[in-house]
């Protein structure tokens, strides 16, 4: 990574791990965030080259009376067929890299925090200085992910199956937040995590 470009945090963590709420305290405390989820959808908002090659490839019927992504549609048609998935995670996967290495290079904080869920999954360790993975016992995260989706447990442990396994994470991670107990710990954690990457960020 050449000198110019900030230093990137990658931030990840299973479903129910509570990556979002370390990400919220890394933005209240003035750091930048280029967030894939956001990215993901921005590469198919309206308007841009993404969502018309996906109406192009499917047919109109993928969009709904706004013209926007009729996700449910979109999701039934790649389940059902894993070539259509290779298509799609070929035309977005590029897009959605390249759209957070813009982010990257506009970032003005002293470091960045890159947050993707799949961040050891899809290699996207390579574009990060530093790895940071929010943790906590498998079992926690199926509860926590309960109550927050609505999903059934079968689904969550579905997704809980197809990402990388706790200790894989654990293996990419520079550093592991421990997030088994309360928001306040997490709070604390961050913040000591914080001035150690001001620190990084300088050398």
């Amino acid at each position: 990574m050449n000198k110019q470009t900030p230093f990137v945090v990658g931030l990840t963590g299973g479903i129910g791990s509570g990556k979002s709420a370390a990400t919220d305290i890394f933005a209240s405390l003035g750091i930048d965030i280029v967030d894939a989820d956001e990215v993901a959808r921005d590469v198919v908002a309206v308007g841009s080259q993404g969502l018309l090659q996906i109406a192009e490839h499917f047919g109109e019927h993928i969009l709904l009376e706004d013209g926007s992504l009729d996700r449910a549609a979109l999701r039934e048609k790649v389940f059902a067929n894993p070539d259509e998935k290779i298509w799609l995670n070929g035309l977005l996967h590029p897009l959605i890299r390249s759209r957070m290495q813009q982010l990257i290079i506009e970032s003005t904080s002293p470091y960045c925090i890159l947050s993707v869920p799949l961040l050891v999954e899809n290699k996207l360790t390579e574009m990060c200085n530093y790895v940071v993975v929010v943790d906590c016992p498998e079992a926690l995260q199926l509860e926590r992910a309960l109550k927050r989706d609505g999903s059934s447990e079968a689904t969550i442990k579905s997704i809980m199956a197809s990402q990388a396994s706790r200790k894989e994470r654990l293996s990419a991670a520079d550093h592991v937040l421990d997030n088994s107990t309360s928001l306040n710990a997490l709070f604390s954690q961050v913040s000591a995590l914080h001035e150690h990457l001001l620190l990084l960020s300088k050398a």
